[in-house]
Parts: C-alpha cells; sequence; structure tokens
C-alpha cells in the first residue's frame, strides 16, 4: 500500500467513524468540552506512528517550534501534562543554579483558593508554604489589593492561573512581583491563545505553562508545555524533565557542547561521560513524538478554536442577559481579549433559585456543567495536615464555592446546541416569573 492509498482510507475512516454527527436536541450530551479535530491529526499521528521514533523526535520540534513562533517566546519544553508543567516550572525555582534567587522548603508561594489544585500542590510538593488570598467576582482573578497585603519576608513568588482564560491583571502583578523582588508563574493551561495589552498570556511572568488535555484550547490527548523567555530556567527546567541529567543534548545527539569526555563534575572522575552526569534531582516527564504530531496539526487551528470560543462567548451573554438580576456575568479583565475556556455564571444572593437546582436542570436535559475547580481549596481533604496561610477573608471565594458554575465554550459546540442551552434556560427560569 502505497502513502496515497494509505491516506485516502484514513480520510475515509474519519468522515465514516469520526466525524461529528448533526446534533439531537434532548438526546445527544452537550459536553462542556472536548476535542476537536479533522483528518489532518490523523494524518499526522499515523506518519509519526510509522516512524516509530516514539519518543520525543522530529514532530516534537516542529510542535514546540509552532508554539514559540505562535507566542514569540524563545523556549519551549514540551511534557506529559499540563500539571506536570506546573511541576517543572516550580520545582526549577529550586535549582541551586539559582544562587540567592532559589526557592527553599518553608519559602511562602502566594496563590489564590479558587482555582484548580495542580497550580497548588507543586508549591506543597516543594515543602513550601502556600499562601491563599482572595479573588474578584465577575473577573474571577486573584484581588491584586490582598495581593500586595499578602506580602511577608518569607514571600519568594507568585503562582496563579489566568482563570478559565480570563487574564489577571498583569501589569498590577508583576508590578507587586518586582516591587518585592518575586519570581512570577503564570498558569496558562486554561488560556493559551488570551490577550493581554495586544501580547499573548504566557510570555509576562519568568515562567508559564500550557496544558494540552482534550478540555483545553488544543490537545495532544495528554500533554503540556512549560516555556520561559530566560535561558537559564529553560536548562533547569529541560534538565528536571529529564531526570535530572546536566547534559542538553536532544534525543539521539551526542556530544552537543564538545566537550562530552573533558569535564569534571563534582567528584566523579574527570571526563565522565556528560550524558550521565545528573545535576538535578528529576523526572521523566517528556512528551511522546506521537503527542507531539497531533499537537503541530492542532497548533495550526489555534487560532480559529479561540475566535470560535470568542463567539459562543458572546452567545452565551446573549443567552444569559435577559436574566441580568439574578446572574452575576463574567467580565474580561481591562485590557484583555480572552479565549475563554468557558462561560462561567455566579447566581446572586436573593435569586428566587440556587445555583445546585438550576445545574440539575441542565444536567437532567444533557447539559454538561462544571464548578470551579476545588471551590475553596482549603476546604478540600487534601489540606488535612498540611500547612498554609490564608491572607485576609475569602469571601468571594466562599461565595463562589456556593453560587458559581460553567458552561462550555469549545469550538466543537454549534448554533444549535447553544440555541438548545438558551430554551432550557428560559424553562427553567419561565418558572420564577
Amino acid at each position: 500500500m502505497n502513502n496515497s492509498e494509505l491516506h485516502e482510507l484514513i480520510i475515509r475512516h474519519y468522515k465514516e467513524k469520526l466525524k461529528p454527527k448533526p446534533f439531537v436536541p434532548g438526546r445527544d450530551v452537550i459536553r462542556y468540552a472536548g476535542r476537536v479535530f479533522d483528518e489532518e491529526e490523523l494524518l499526522k499521528l499515523v506518519e509519526a506512528s510509522l516512524d516509530f521514533w516514539l519518543t520525543e523526535g522530529r514532530f516534537a520540534e516542529e510542535f514546540s517550534e509552532k508554539i514559540a513562533e505562535f507566542l514569540d517566546i524563545a523556549n519551549v519544553v514540551l511534557t506529559n501534562s499540563g500539571s506536570s508543567s506546573n511541576l517543572l516550572a516550580l520545582t526549577a525555582l529550586t535549582s541551586r543554579k539559582l544562587g540567592d534567587r532559589r526557592l527553599l522548603p518553608g519559602d511562602e508561594v502566594i496563590s489564590v483558593a479558587a482555582g484548580f489544585p495542580a497550580t497548588v500542590t507543586p508549591i506543597i510538593q516543594n515543602g513550601m508554604v502556600p499562601v491563599f488570598v482572595d479573588v474578584d467576582l465577575g473577573t474571577y482573578n486573584i484581588d491584586v489589593d490582598m495581593l500586595e497585603s499578602a506580602v511577608s519576608p518569607k514571600t519568594k513568588a507568585v503562582f496563579i492561573a489566568h482563570t478559565l482564560g480570563n487574564p489577571f491583571d498583569i501589569d498590577r502583578v508583576a508590578a507587586v512581583c518586582k516591587t518585592h523582588g518575586l519570581w512570577l508563574l503564570e498558569d496558562n493551561c486554561d488560556a493559551f491563545g488570551s490577550k493581554y495589552k495586544g501580547g499573548y498570556t504566557g510570555t509576562f511572568g519568568d515562567i508559564a505553562t500550557i496544558s494540552f488535555y482534550p478540555a483545553h484550547h488544543i490537545t495532544t490527548g495528554e500533554g503540556g508545555a512549560v516555556v520561559t523567555a530566560r535561558e537559564e530556567l529553560a536548562r533547569i527546567i529541560r534538565s528536571l524533565r529529564d531526570w535530572g541529567r546536566d547534559c542538553y543534548c536532544a534525543g539521539g545527539e551526542n556530544n552537543t557542547c564538545g566537550k562530552r569526555f573533558s569535564q569534571q563534575f563534582g567528584t566523579l572522575p574527570f571526563g565522565y561521560d556528560h550524558k550521565y552526569v545528573y545535576s538535578e534531582i528529576g523526572y521523566n516527564l517528556k512528551m511522546t513524538d506521537m503527542q507531539a504530531a497531533i499537537g503541530s496539526a492542532q497548533m495550526d487551528k489555534l487560532e480559529s478554536f479561540c475566535a470560535r470560543r470568542r463567539d459562543n462567548f458572546r452567545r452565551y451573554i446573549e443567552i444569559f442577559t435577559p436574566y441580568e438580576e439574578h446572574f452575576m456575568l463574567p467580565e474580561a479583565t481591562a485590557g484583555s481579549d480572552p479565549a475563554w475556556f468557558s462561560f462561567i455564571v455566579t447566581v446572586r444572593g436573593g435569586a428566587p433559585f440556587t445555583r445546585d437546582e438550576l445545574v440539575k436542570h441542565m444536567n437532567e436535559a444533557l447539559i454538561e456543567t462544571r464548578y470551579l475547580f476545588a471551590g475553596n481549596i482549603t476546604r478540600q481533604p487534601l489540606f488535612d495536615g498540611v500547612g498554609y496561610r490564608v491572607a485576609g477573608a475569602l469571601d468571594n471565594t466562599d461565595f463562589i464555592m456556593q453560587n458559581t458554575f460553567f458552561l462550555g465554550t469549545y469550538p466543537g459546540l454549534t448554533g444549535e446546541m447553544l440555541d438548545y442551552i438558551g430554551e432550557t434556560l428560559k424553562a427553567f427560569m419561565n418558572r420564577y416569573r
């Protein structure tokens, strides 16, 4: 079988087995998120599988170069998940190579309590103390006034997400970090393609992370990336990702530095093979080339995917605005253009119904909903016996935990699906007229 015949079979398989079918209201589930792809991803995946390189190879290089070009950033390190990316980003700051700026056990890292656990758990895993502050209602991002007040002599970094694709106030957060000499880590997992004052999120902090889980803006199945403009940090991140090795040769390469057998490391014998020198306590968190092949095809669609998310968000505004007396609708941060991960809604206090009643109605109509991740994460079982600090009250976080949910904006939503969501909401709200 030649390549042309194989390609025809792959395209036929996609059209017969995988191409989305017309939506049938009341029968088909409307997902809050999901993978959106066509035959291009399948063609690249099969091509990579036929190479049988398996670990990082030519498709990983192609994928990372597309990300770097899109973000206009120098260093992209592919990983096996967004959560691993967060672990690598925070752990990189503990490297001895950073001298006096390295993070140490007991140091404080500021985050928000209304978020996803993977932003916070690396802080705990590295023996540091998470410091939680509240968020603003409307943007659902960090309250920057509270951030300023939360800084103590032990504070060394800020690690926060652009909530559901909505950029946090980067100018103000960056100013706080600059004033106090803090590292800034952007969890960009829900915001790949969002913009703030003309620049892409993920390019403003010292390090940023991306997730390619199927719910996110593009997907490789499992997968992620760490990005940074700083070569020193990139080398540390790559080392941590690749078992902690000191050598920076790409897979299949040897002696890139020209000094493979002519250096002294610690008390190892002089000239010990640099490929087997380890300078960090690392992991193996690499992406496979087959995943990268899918990601490369997805990158060609990222801008159109983000445009669809923005269009879907605007349609939700039309759907919910007639009932605004009972709902707080989401607000984009000033100066931002979010590629919305979802449409987040808060039921106002005093509404004649609860969040849970509306969510139950939506789910019975086969419309998926989600809460804002962990709610107030300090109330989660993971914090039993774990040290943390709360800087100020978490009133908005607690309110969100009780009253907030979100609906999908992903590009697989169709006009018919959004119309059905609107009709379902209208039927619920008619009970209270």
